[in-house]
């Protein structure tokens, strides 16, 4: 598989990484599938794809675990990312952004890991509490203590945390990078506070087709400044490979069953943007899901699609994207595909 060199640190890894959160969290009951799980990182592995991304949340823990078992085995072979600043509850999801924390969890994600280092080693969600030079102050000093290569940032849920700002504050004028939406304006003005502390080598982002709100400012940021984007979902939470039929249903721990734009209406209503993808596709003998990720491929060199699985046969097919060359006309016509009809969040 081709190799892309991203962040400032030179991190170099397969185009399409793989996504191991659909094997714990989100999407079905944890315990189901864990022997399947594992011959889907191995068969990923295999096809080329290097990076493996994961979180000590999902499950929790869990899913580390099970990567850690991979890794045990083919620790030369793989690119490990992981997450650290979400605790799950009964409840709720809350962060903890405090210094102490920051440091214990890397130890306990290395001993399930079972690595001496974490490659890349992200925040999954700043602490409105702490102030994020202190988090980042502490991921800073996992890097010297040799622990993490690379630090990283998550920025997916950015829409929900800019709703919640609105509501508190007025947003200033002229503030972030002047992108449309304005989604990103906080995130981008925190990455550039952080920055002063340490190097942002990655930033993770949701990027596919039906959602490209990243392209009007974030990813021109990461361009500008050599930081790598990580664009998760590429294929649309499965919608864009053209698996899924209106009205399918989803299990209840799927968190398609409760998210609006997998409602019947809104999977219909979508229908002409996989429609597009399929005509696509089929002039390159390829998949609507192939085509999905060349796209993301095609936005940046930095630019690395981590779709998630939990099947083999898909995490090939997602890999071999990587040798799918779209043509101009592929490009216009992906272009005119209608947006996507329904909320995000």
């Amino acid at each position: 598989m081709e190799r892309r060199t991203i962040g400032a640190t030179a991190l170099e890894v397969g185009a399409v990484g793989l996504g191991c959160m659909p094997m714990h969290w989100a999407y079905t009951a944890s315990e189901r599938h864990g022997e399947q799980s594992l011959r889907t990182i191995h068969a990923a592995l295999d096809a080329g794809t290097t990076l493996l991304d994961t979180a000590d949340m999902y499950g929790p823990f869990t899913n580390e675990l099970l990567v850690g078992r991979v890794l045990r085995e083919r620790r030369a072979d793989a690119f490990v990312s992981t997450k650290c600043g979400l605790l799950v509850g009964e409840q709720h999801i809350v962060a903890n952004g405090r210094p102490g924390y920051v440091k214990r969890a890397c130890d306990a994600s290395l001993r399930r890991l079972q690595t001496d280092v974490i490659d890349l080693y992200q925040l999954h969600r700043p602490d409105p509490e702490v102030p994020v030079e202190e988090t980042w102050g502490a991921m800073a000093e996992l890097v010297s203590a040799g622990k993490v290569r690379a630090l990283g940032w998550c920025a997916i849920g950015a829409r929900a945390r800019r709703r919640t700002a609105t509501r508190t504050a007025t947003p200033r004028a002229g503030s972030g990078s002047g992108s449309g939406s304005g989604m990103y304006d906080a995130t981008i003005a925190q990455l550039e506070r952080v920055q002063q502390i340490f190097p942002v080598s990655c930033v993770q982002a949701e990027l596919s087709v039906w959602s490209r709100e990243a392209l009007e400012a974030l990813v021109p940021w990461c361009t500008s400044r050599g930081v790598g984007l990580l664009a998760a979902m590429p294929l649309g939470n499965g919608f864009l490979s053209g698996t899924l039929t209106p009205g399918q249903g989803f299990e209840p721990e799927d968190l398609r069953a409760r998210h609006p734009r997998f409602t019947a209406e809104m999977m219909a209503a979508n229908q002409p943007i996989v429609a597009g993808l399929r005509r696509v596709a089929r002039r390159h003998d390829a998949s609507p899901a192939q085509v999905a990720l060349a796209w993301v491929l095609a936005q940046g060199r930095h630019v690395v699609p981590v779709p998630g699985t939990k099947k083999p046969w898909w995490a090939v097919q997602n890999a071999t994207a990587a040798e799918l060359r779209l043509t101009g006309a592929d490009f216009a016509e992906i272009a005119e595909l209608p947006p996507a009809t329904g909320s995000w969040d």
